[in-house]
Parts: C-alpha cells; sequence; structure tokens
C-alpha cells in the first residue's frame, strides 16, 4: 500500500494550479487594459482573475484526502489541460 503525504501533495497540486493560472492571467491583464482604453465592460474579466487567484485556496484542496480527489478538483475550463 502507497501513503502519500497529503500535506505535501496539496501544496504541490496548488503551485501547479499557480503555474498554469499565470499565463491565464496575463492574458487577461491584457485584455482588461484594451477594454479599459476602449471604455468597454470589465466586470467579466474582473470576475475571472479573481476566481484564478483564489483557486489556490479552494476549500476542496484542504478537504481532500487522496491524489484522486485533488486531481478531480482541476477546472479544464478555467485553467486548461493538466499536464
Amino acid at each position: 500500500m502507497i501513503i502519500h503525504d497529503m500535506e505535501k501533495a496539496k501544496e504541490i497540486w496548488r503551485n501547479k494550479i499557480r503555474r498554469a493560472r499565470t499565463p491565464i492571467l496575463a492574458e487577461l491583464d491584457v485584455k482588461y487594459m484594451r477594454a479599459l482604453e476602449t471604455d468597454s465592460d470589465i466586470n467579466m474579466i474582473v470576475q475571472l482573475k479573481e476566481q484564478l487567484r483564489n483557486y489556490p485556496n479552494r476549500v476542496e484542496i484542504e478537504q481532500s484526502s487522496t491524489i484522486e480527489q485533488l486531481q478531480e478538483i482541476w477546472d479544464t475550463t478555467l485553467l486548461g489541460d493538466k499536464d
């Protein structure tokens, strides 16, 4: 039987999320600036950026007791594929 250090696994998963969201946040920053320049609505961009910022702190991560549960938390729509 393999025993995993779940606290370490959770931190690794949070870091994986942080790495995945970095280019997405950069792209959203560009879209945000362009929207400001054209006086467009920025609400959706702001909400998406907030979701990405908060994602590593999701309660589901802390409540996970297996590696499989951690992997299920990944949102491919928001973060893309989990390479």
